[in-house]
């Protein structure tokens, strides 16, 4: 008996890596959420607005849609654009508790273009995060670290340099939305912890109540977390479930334990609501490179314990009272100084070094929240202007460029249901055909309108017909956020349109007759115009048209330019003079 004990168990454990291994070819690209792309992105302003379930988008003059709008990669980055929104109702935001003050800053769409090293660099040396986005989660919104921008100067908390930062969620947490977020003054919408929203829609163990518009972690059937961000320096961060061997993919899963406690006097740490806050503690010491005498104000009801981030300390670094050892990471925490550690994953089951979200076990955010004070591995030096075109691989294009996919009709007594994937603002047609030859289609409507949820039309009589083969195509769409008139300077048109040299314009291709158009659904390859300035933001609006962004440089070539517009599979239209470079 413990012989076949002992093999089942062998044989359960194999067969879950082998599942592991198969679960995504490349999670670099196949982590993001991207199926709420094609919707706009919306708000709900106040706790009334949500009682009435009213949302809107008021943040600017065109809608934009929300999340995930591109992703591709080469050989050493995946690159990622966003236009920084949640595919969830933001909002509403309030200043106080008691929710009588409305948050002033309304959240704006942008065009987030990130690129991640495919092979993460860990070295000794550590860099500090920076001030405003770090990385970027799943959904496209924008990950902050653990600070609110305010430090101790000493004489007050302000804006600038220091050594004592107030932690963001524990001072700016009032304004967070449901989703667990909000946006500073240019709108950037973000996260600095837990993003509970995003957790439901990925199935992160946690539920919602929509009456109370509460969350609550569920337990009930635990599984590994899913990958919730990716981190400039190209390490993903899963939610706060992980194995708890981290070797082991049979193990049990559990919530993942920070390695950071108050400093308040329990668990070898130094007590500040005592002593107060006269030295740093030593994490903070080796991330800023000085040593402890780094003097703060007073623990009080203005600045209690835990108003700043070094009121926190590391384990690592404090002794057990009761074995007078120093505590060790994977037996007494899970999470190293940087909120990583190496593990397998059901995405990396050979394992890998990637971050952790933290919770304490009512699911409210523990310190350090997503990352530590400085990332693990080598963060990208710089970040892309343009999403990447030439020498990538396409993973993904939404919004304005998904493909449409006509789902099986569904007939119900005489009348066949249609329904597709579609782009909200879009208009389509729906056309009829009663053999397989693709002649002589009928047009049974011209002016279906999308909505957030695709599209539908409904056949009163076709239940009724012969056998038949239906097809839907986009005719237009609505003006949005990104498209020709507001996308990095005025629109222009070619054949026939201009710009100066050093400008950026959006220009709206109207491509010739011959050779016959492509698919409507088959997006160009590349898009240049004057031999050597490659399009960007390439869009499809309708069949006949192609939309691409030019950064048009100082010293580019003056005078008529030809515009070269490349799909794969062919054709390729050379339109030449079609555009004037003043």
């Amino acid at each position: 008996m413990r012989m076949k004990r002992t093999s089942l168990a062998l044989v359960v454990a194999l067969a879950k890596l082998l599942a592991l291994s198969a679960r995504a070819a490349d999670p670099r690209v196949d982590s993001w959420f991207t199926s709420e792309s094609t919707h706009y992105a919306r708000v709900r302003e106040s706790d009334a607005a949500v009682a009435a379930g009213a949302a809107t988008w008021t943040g600017q003059a065109l809608p934009a849609y929300a999340g995930i709008q591109e992703v591709a990669s080469d050989s050493n980055y995946f690159y990622v654009r966003s236009h920084g929104l949640a595919g969830y109702v933001m909002g509403p935001w309030y200043l106080n508790a008691a929710r009588t003050q409305l948050f002033p800053n309304r959240p704006l769409a942008r065009n987030n273009i990130w690129r991640f090293p495919r092979a993460a660099t860990i070295s000794g040396g550590k860099t500090l995060t920076g001030l405003g986005p770090v990385g970027l989660y799943v959904n496209g919104v924008s990950l902050f670290d653990n600070r609110d921008a305010f430090a101790w100067n000493g004489s007050t908390d302000a804006m600038g340099t220091g050594y004592w930062w107030r932690d963001a969620y524990v001072n700016e947490g009032v304004t967070f939305d449901r989703g667990g977020a909000h946006q500073e003054q240019t709108g950037n919408y973000h996260y600095h912890a837990q993003p509970p929203a995003l957790r439901l829609q990925l199935g992160d163990n946690i539920s919602y109540n929509s009456g109370t518009g509460i969350y609550s972690e569920d337990t009930n059937h635990l599984h590994h977390s899913p990958i919730l961000a990716w981190v400039s320096d190209g390490l993903p961060i899963y939610g706060p479930y992980g194995f708890s061997d981290p070797t082991n993919p049979a193990s049990p899963v559990r919530r993942m334990i920070s390695g950071y406690v108050p400093r308040n006097g329990l668990s070898g740490s130094d007590n500040l609501n005592d002593n107060g806050r006269g030295s740093i503690p030593a994490w903070a010491q080796r991330a800023y490179g000085v040593g402890p005498s780094q003097s703060g104000p007073g623990v009080d009801s203005v600045r209690p314990l835990g108003h700043y981030l070094e009121d926190n300390a590391y384990l690592g670094d404090l002794t057990n009272s009761i074995n007078g050892q120093r505590y060790q990471m994977a037996a007494d925490f899970d999470l190293n100084e940087w909120n990583a550690r190496f593990c397998v994953t059901p995405e990396f089951p050979e394992g890998a070094w990637v971050y952790f979200l933290t919770i304490k076990a009512d699911g409210a955010p523990a310190f350090p929240y997503a990352i530590g004070r400085q990332y693990f591995g080598t963060p990208a030096a710089t970040q892309p202007a343009t999403f990447p075109t030439n020498s990538v691989t396409s993973h993904f294009r939404g919004g304005p460029n998904l493909r449409e996919t006509l789902n099986t009709p569904t007939v119900v007594g005489g009348s066949v249901m249609l329904t597709w994937s579609a782009v909200e603002g879009g208009t389509y047609q729906v056309q009829a055909i009663t053999q397989s030859v693709a002649t002589n289609w009928a047009t049974l409507s011209t002016n279906v309108s999308a909505t957030a949820f695709g599209a539908t039309y409904n056949e009163a009589t076709g239940g009724t017909s012969a056998q038949r083969f239906y097809r839907v195509g986009r005719t237009a769409l609505a003006n949005y956020y990104g498209g020709a008139s507001n996308s990095g300077g005025a629109g222009a048109v070619a054949p026939g349109g201009s710009a100066s040299r050093g400008s950026t314009i959006t220009v709206t291709i109207t491509l010739p007759t011959a050779p016959p158009l492509p698919p409507a659904n088959l997006l160009p390859n590349s898009v240049s115009l004057a031999g050597s300035i490659s399009g960007t933001m390439i869009t499809r609006p309708v069949a006949g048209t192609v939309l691409a962004t030019f950064a048009i440089p100082a010293n580019a070539p003056s005078g008529l330019q030809n515009i070269v517009v490349t799909f794969n599979p062919a054709p390729t239209y050379t339109m030449s003079g079609a555009f004037m470079i003043n």
